[in-house]
Order: structure tokens, then C-alpha cells, then sequence
């Protein structure tokens, strides 16, 4: 038999969970709507958006080897740099579409930045200056389109410095005419939207590289002067 001061203790303390359960319980609750209440209170902001306008795509196309124009309505910054990332991501979009007519995968994330700056003078030809690699402080920051503030002339010639990741270029059709396409498309979009921009060169991951995928030239600085934007015309 129990001893009755065991069991006055057993019921104490068997009450005594009880009521802490019970206080738990209530915390809980009232820490469960403070949250719901402090989200429903907080002020929502709809993240900016850049206005929607024309751009102009200079698409290749495999089948007859043409550069083909295409205007598409995407939102386009009024930052140059930001510009000229959004009309590229758009170009290689539709190159890494399952219908494309000139298919090269990875798409929009192949471009990590642009550098736009003052245009090299002579006839930027292989062997005139070259840009330096990317600093290591920004060739692994994927997204971020830089101004360099070395253009003297806010209306000058610029040239592009396309910073390509190196999935991309692993990825790629190899090929001289399907590499050439797609670096001559892409000189040819930059100058479309950005007619500053009359040079182009082209890093790999923030490095010099002698060609895309074992044909196309990066080694040399291509003129956009060289790419007209007449659908069907050949490069």
C-alpha cells in the first residue's frame, strides 16, 4: 500500500505539469499571433521594376548562317551597364530555348558582367590593348554590370567588355561558323541598344581567352561596325 504522504506528493506534482503545460501552451499561442501580427503589419514594397521598351536581337540563325533582327518588349534599365546585361540575357535566353534556331545552352546566367569603356584607338586588330583580367573581387560576383569611370567623353565610342562564364564556353557547339555567329550577335545586340558601343571583347571568367569553344577568336577586339543588322544578311 502507497503511503499517504507519497500520494499527496505524486498529486502535487502531477498538477503542478499541468498547469506548466497549460502556461506553455498559452505562450506559444501568443507568441504565434504576435508573429502573424507584426507580418500582417509590416509595410509590403513591390520590388522596382524597369519600364518595358523595345530592344533590338540580332539572332542567328544555323540554318542559313544569317544574323536575323527580332524586337522583343523586355523591361530595360537606364543604367548602361544593366542596358546592355538585360538585352544579352535575353539574346542567350532564346539561344537556350528548346525551339531555338541557333541552340547554345546556359542562357542569361552566361553573361556575369559587362564593362563598358572609353573605345581603344587604332584599328583593333589582335595584338592592339588589351584589357586586364577582371580583379578577383569582382570576376566571382555573377550578376553585377560595372561602369568604369575612366570615359573622359560621356558621349565618346565605347567598347563592351563581356565577361563570359566558363560553363558557357565549355558548353558550347564547337564550330567556327556556330561560334562565330554567336559572338558576332552578340557585338551586333550590343550595338542595336547601346550605339555608343562600336568595340567588343570578350573575357572568360574574368580571363583572357584564345578562342570560345576551340574556333571563334576571343584574342581580338571585333567592331560592331563589322556586324549589320539586315535580317538575312551573312556575317
Amino acid at each position: 500500500m502507497i503511503p499517504r504522504h507519497q500520494t499527496i506528493l505524486f498529486v502535487l506534482l502531477f498538477v503542478a505539469s499541468t498547469a506548466m503545460g497549460v502556461v506553455l501552451w498559452q505562450l506559444r499561442e501568443h507568441a504565434h499571433q504576435r508573429m502573424v501580427a507584426g507580418e500582417d503589419s509590416a509595410p509590403t514594397q513591390a520590388p522596382a521594376v524597369a519600364p518595358a521598351e523595345e530592344a533590338t536581337l540580332l539572332v542567328a540563325n544555323d540554318a542559313d548562317g544569317s544574323l536575323m533582327t527580332q524586337v522583343r518588349t523586355l523591361p530595360l534599365p537606364k543604367d548602361p551597364g544593366s542596358r546592355a546585361r538585360a538585352v544579352l540575357g535575353k539574346l542567350l535566353d532564346l539561344y537556350a530555348a528548346s525551339d531555338a534556331v541557333h541552340a547554345v545552352p546556359g542562357g542569361a546566367a552566361s553573361v556575369t558582367q559587362i564593362f563598358l569603356l572609353p573605345a581603344m584607338d587604332g584599328n583593333a586588330m589582335p595584338g592592339s590593348r588589351t584589357p586586364s583580367p577582371l580583379p578577383a573581387s569582382t570576376s566571382s560576383s555573377p550578376g553585377s554590370a560595372l561602369l568604369p569611370s575612366q570615359d573622359a567623353d560621356p558621349t565618346g565610342p565605347q567598347l563592351a567588355v563581356v565577361n563570359l562564364t566558363g560553363t558557357f564556353a565549355a558548353n558550347h557547339p564547337a564550330g567556327l561558323e556556330t561560334e562565330t555567329l554567336t559572338v558576332l550577335s552578340i557585338c551586333g545586340t550590343l550595338h542595336a541598344n547601346l550605339p555608343r558601343v562600336t568595340q567588343v571583347r570578350f573575357l572568360v571568367d574574368g580571363q583572357q581567352r584564345a578562342t570560345l569553344a576551340g574556333h571563334a577568336d576571343l584574342s581580338r577586339t571585333y567592331l560592331t561596325a563589322d556586324v549589320v543588322p539586315v535580317e538575312g544578311n551573312r556575317p
